[in-house]
């Protein structure tokens, strides 16, 4: 059974002027997320900026997003690492803290082998009874993940249930299915391909447009779900400039900009990135206005 199904955020992780998490904005933006229909808390992932935590922080924000969900939506933490310590110690830690299930990013800047990347990732969900999701996202990692090692891992490790794809290679994603029989749960990794992956079997998005639209990125996917294939692409079509605005800079600057606006945090993030640029930033919120989200 899937740890969710419909649209899961990619949250971000608020922060004061200083540096300091926001946990005050956190917990106001997982309530408006839950009120608003999220499958589910995908925290400290990329867009939660995990890659500048401390592993301390790291953990602490996981505790307190399952805290502050209490138990009403799933939540998933992102532990991947390039050291495979590393992420067997944060996975640990994610399942001790309550998490229902671990979002593991492919090794970055190692460039493993297949090999070396099955064992990765098989070790690490050998650690851990809660279910995991592998996260393939070459552009950003060095590596894809093969097709025939993702099949391979979900065959033989019974807890590697998923994967989000954010390769952008629809063939690709096809043949995942391929040679899994469907027998994965797929989750579009990229908010301009939701309808595709779920025409490929998907259950739904981990979605960076979910910080700042919610419900309709939940009605997305449950309308294609429930058969309104039109209604869910009529979404897909009236979003898509806001998409192109959340990722007109590196993720996730745009959208830290973004909950800014809504009043979550402070418009900070945490070095080597910076906050948006003005030019870009006036694009963003005049299409946030132009939706009514601001």
């Amino acid at each position: 059974m899937a740890i969710f199904t419909g649209a899961g955020v990619a949250i971000v992780t608020p922060m004061r002027a200083n540096g300091d998490v926001d946990y005050e904005s956190l917990h106001r933006l997982i309530d408006f997320q839950v009120e608003n229909q999220t499958d589910a808390i995908v925290i400290v992932g990329t867009t939660g900026e995990a890659s500048t935590l401390s592993h301390e922080e790291h953990i602490d924000v996981i505790k307190a997003a399952v805290e502050f969900t209490n138990h009403r939506i799933p939540v998933i933490a992102g532990t991947g690492s390039n050291s495979t310590e590393t992420a067997i110690y944060l996975s640990t830690e994610a399942e001790k803290a309550g998490a229902d299930g671990v979002l593991l990013v492919s090794p970055y800047y190692n460039k493993a082998t297949q090999n070396g990347l099955y064992q990765h990732f098989a070790k690490t969900a050998a650690a851990i009874d809660i279910p995991v999701i592998l996260y393939n996202i070459q552009g950003r990692t060095g590596v894809n993940i093969a097709p025939k090692t993702i099949a391979r891992l979900v065959k033989d490790v019974d807890n590697i249930v998923g994967v989000k794809e954010a390769s952008g290679d629809i063939s690709q994603i096809a043949e995942i299915m391929h040679l899994t029989n469907g027998e994965i749960d797929l989750y579009s990794g990229n908010d301009d391909q939701v309808i595709p992956i779920l025409s490929l079997g998907g259950k739904g998005v981990i979605s960076v447009l979910s910080n700042v639209a919610p419900r309709e990125t939940h009605e997305m996917v449950a309308k294609y779900l429930a058969g309104d294939m039109q209604g869910a692409l009529a979404l897909q079509m009236k979003y898509m400039d806001l998409i192109h605005a959340l990722f007109c800079e590196v993720n996730p600057i745009p959208v830290k900009k973004a909950t800014y606006l809504m009043g979550y945090g402070e418009d900070a993030l945490r070095l080597p990135l910076t906050v948006m640029e003005p030019e870009h930033a006036a694009v963003l919120e005049a299409e946030m206005r132009r939706l009514g989200i601001l």
